[in-house]
């Protein structure tokens, strides 16, 4: 275990490079009509991000079977387009919500945002593609039609308005409002926390999962998702712009409701290593397999970005 800790940045960059070629090969080219489209679906999804979500499709995958060498051929793909469709719809949220209606923010991963560069109309038609076409991928994925459609379903489960896009909704009512910590929890589970889940889950359904490691994985994921929002909410007091690569400090500008604006700083960041404790503990029963998703535990909480 030790050493797979050791080796675990590395891990993590090879994974995001590899679903960094595997997206590029998925979304159509900016030769093919209609060329201003795809040229900025093409620049939302591709070239930044920590890809935090694919590392964990993939550690969920390899935390399913004996090891991740005896994850078959037909897995290791299913992995890819799995982990190709939740960085679509993470991809597709972010180009909405940085849009003027919304959040209205003009960097993100340390550039222009889409709208910025493409204009608003092109930017809401290239999320509005992206959200398709991620369930297009699950759809072609090589494994049993009954787990197509299990991971169909929770990806769509985990946008819809009982997930993501609900989340986002309860938090654009709740500008200026002083939630509760079970009220700002609720939001926060499911815009953020929905598709980190889902793809802990999407991991497990495609490696084949058994069912006491579905259960640890559902543990896990509920636990990592809302440690990850935490995690945002003090980085947004702590970190700068440049180190973000997005408009810092914009929460508390827009008196938005954050866990440091409810529990201040530090207790903010106890509930955040409470948090990473009770994902860890749910990895238990899985032994040495979980071992990449214990690493990932570790990553969110010590993140400077």
């Amino acid at each position: 275990m030790a050493g797979q800790k050791k080796n675990f940045p590395k891990w993590l960059a090879d994974r995001a490079r590899h679903v960094e070629s595997v997206l590029d090969n998925f979304l159509p080219e900016e030769t093919v009509p209609p060329t201003r489209l795809h040229e900025a679906m093409r620049y939302a999804v591709l070239g930044g991000g920590k890809r935090v979500r694919a590392a964990l499709v993939y550690a969920a995958g390899e935390a399913s079977v004996v090891s991740a060498d005896s994850l078959t051929s037909a897995q290791g793909m299913a992995l890819d387009h799995a982990a190709s469709a939740v960085e679509m719809i993470h991809a597709y949220s972010l180009v909405h919500d940085d849009l003027p209606c919304m959040d209205d923010d003009a960097l993100r991963r340390g550039r222009p945002t889409v709208h910025i560069q493409f204009g608003e109309a092109m930017a809401m038609l290239a999320g509005d593609a992206l959200q398709p076409l991620a369930f297009e991928l699950l759809a072609q994925m090589p494994i049993a039609p009954a787990l197509i459609v299990q991971a169909t379903e929770l990806l769509a489960r985990s946008a819809g308005s009982l997930g993501m896009a609900g989340g986002q909704a309860i938090d654009c009512i709740s500008v200026g409002v002083a939630l509760t910590r079970d009220q700002l929890q609720i939001m926060h589970s499911m815009k953020t926390g929905a598709l980190l889940q889902a793809s802990i889950l999407l991991g497990g359904i495609v490696a084949g999962a058994s069912s006491p490691t579905r259960t640890g994985l559902e543990s896990y994921a509920r636990a990592i998702g809302l440690a990850f929002q935490v995690a945002d909410d003090i980085l947004d007091v702590t970190s700068d712009t440049a180190t973000l690569g997005k408009t810092a400090g914009k929460d508390i500008a827009g008196n938005k409701p954050t866990y440091v604006s409810l529990l201040g700083l530090d207790g903010s960041r106890e509930l955040l290593h409470a948090l990473r404790d009770e994902a860890k503990a749910a990895l238990l029963p899985l032994g040495i397999t979980g071992g990449r998703l214990l690493d990932v535990a570790d990553f969110i909480v010590q993140r400077d970005r």
